[in-house]
């Protein structure tokens, strides 16, 4: 082969392997785009699932925040209601009859114990009562009904 024949196939080669390099380059190019454009799509995506679980989650707190106001405002109304339908029978007794009856000098007073639930019954002529003591709840006046029916008992035995 000549000289010139082998440089003539050369070129020729060059020539074909330049032009495959610059397809390559353009595929290669091409590839990193659609990368791109593909990374850039998940992203969007990624981001609209973010933003549409955070106003579901929004939405859920709002609901359950209603939800709260209106049973607190519920709460409100029914406290009201059971204040105002409930008898004002909580008033102490008049300060003067207490004190008419208390003796003169000052007694030692016991420490009021806890009161078991236990369910007495009297019946009258006129119908039956049921009383009923709640536990660790100490009748109000409960010394000062002890002295009126001792005080009773001493003035029955005066006249009789």
């Amino acid at each position: 082969m000549s000289a010139q024949q082998e440089l003539e196939k050369l070129r020729a080669m060059r020539a074909e392997l330049e032009a495959e390099s610059r397809s390559l380059k353009e595929q290669q190019s091409s590839l990193e785009n659609n990368v791109t454009s593909l990374e850039e799509k998940i992203a969007t995506e990624e981001l609209k699932k973010e933003k549409a679980a955070i106003e579901e989650l929004k939405n859920r707190n709002k609901a359950a925040k209603d939800a709260i106001a209106d049973l607190e405002s519920k709460k409100k109304k029914l406290e009201n209601k059971l204040d105002e339908t409930s008898p004002k029978q909580e008033e102490p007794a008049p300060k003067k009859e207490q004190a008419e009856e208390a003796p003169v000098q000052p007694e030692e007073t016991e420490v009021a114990e806890p009161v078991e639930a236990v369910p007495e019954e009297y019946e009258s002529e006129e119908g039956g009562v049921v009383v009923t003591a709640i536990d660790g709840e100490v009748l109000e006046d409960q010394e000062a009904f002890e002295d009126s029916s001792q005080r009773q008992e001493k003035k029955k035995r005066r006249f009789f």
